[in-house]
């Protein structure tokens, strides 16, 4: 399997991937993106940031890329960027299906993306991703599977996902809410002709919310690799509004809140790739600080104190404001 190759990466930054939700659409729920992207949004301005953060992440080790069918123009952005650069064979590329992209390039949208998870939808976005990406596409991802999505129970869908996984392409899927662990437990005992169907899984794992962890190191101990996404808590941990503590341990190792947050989640024994969610090359290559940081028993039970009840942490997920 194509996605196999992240297992013989080598370089200190392979396990960090770089995901393109912040940039492949002009609004999203980061904190600071009116700071990063500026007013200039336009689909020019947008594929030009994009490739020079790719450039970036590429010069720098990062092997992993994450896209979305709902991430606006990100298949697109990602696509070109392939398409220029034909001798970079060696990344792996992840997308994901199961949300569908409604706001129409505007940042005020009243609904920005509509979740389906039925067999039509599989279909249609598959091809719409195959277009893009073409034999490139490594991972393909259900997109935020919670327990009670029909994506864990239809048979149908799963029979295609198995088919596309006998064609040579990884299946797995996403998690987000706050009852991740029950999704997770419940996707890995999804079979088909008695073989698992997933063989990675991509959850929110961070300094607040930690609740999936149990549930991800059996997803691990099973064979999945584990993505985790959100590390930075869609920029509650960046600097200007990281809670104190963790500036602290920031300003103890001289790096920044951004490296230590995503250092805390590198360090997991059960995590395979770590995503950054950076919007510029500045942020990206502070990010990347996060594979030498070191962080002591007392700076970790710092760290730990900042854990959110699990509901609590979703509730103020889902009061971000798209930017």
């Amino acid at each position: 399997m194509p996605f196999a190759r992240l297992a013989t990466a080598t370089t200190p930054t392979c396990h960090v991937g770089l995901g393109l939700a912040a940039v492949g659409r002009p609004g999203y729920i980061n904190l600071g993106r009116d700071e990063d992207l500026g007013d200039d949004r336009s689909v020019e301005t947008l594929r030009a940031r994009t490739h020079e953060l790719l450039d970036a992440a590429y010069a720098q080790g990062v092997r992993y890329f994450d896209v979305a069918r709902s991430y606006g123009r990100s298949e697109e952005f990602l696509a070109t960027w392939l398409n220029d650069n034909p001798g970079r064979n060696d990344v792996v590329i992840g997308s994901k299906w199961g949300y569908t992209y409604t706001a129409d390039w505007t940042t005020d949208a009243e609904q920005h993306e509509v979740k389906d998870h039925s067999v039509q939808t599989y279909d249609r976005q598959r091809a719409e991703s195959a277009a893009l990406l073409g034999d490139r596409l490594d991972l393909y991802q259900i997109h935020s599977v919670t327990p009670d999505s029909p994506a864990l129970t239809d048979k149908e869908l799963h029979a295609r996902l198995a088919e596309a996984a006998a064609q040579g392409t990884t299946i797995g899927f996403s998690t987000s809410g706050p009852a991740q662990a029950d999704a997770i437990r419940a996707a890995l005992e999804v079979t088909v002709d008695g073989e698992r169907l997933f063989r990675t899984v991509q959850s929110t794992y961070n300094a607040l919310e930690t609740s999936a962890a149990p549930a991800l190191a059996e997803a691990h101990d099973a064979g999945l690799t584990v993505i985790v996404k959100e590390g930075m808590a869609n920029g509650r941990l960046a600097g200007p509004h990281a809670p104190d503590a963790l500036k602290a341990v920031a300003e103890e190792t001289s790096l920044g809140c951004d490296a230590v947050a995503l250092a805390l989640v590198l360090r997991q024994p059960w995590a395979g790739v770590v995503l950054s969610g950076a919007a510029t090359t500045g942020q990206l290559a502070s990010n990347l600080h996060a594979a030498v940081v070191d962080l002591d028993d007392e700076q970790l039970s710092r760290l730990a104190a900042l854990v959110e009840e699990p509901q609590l942490y979703w509730e103020r997920r889902g009061q971000l404001p798209w930017h």
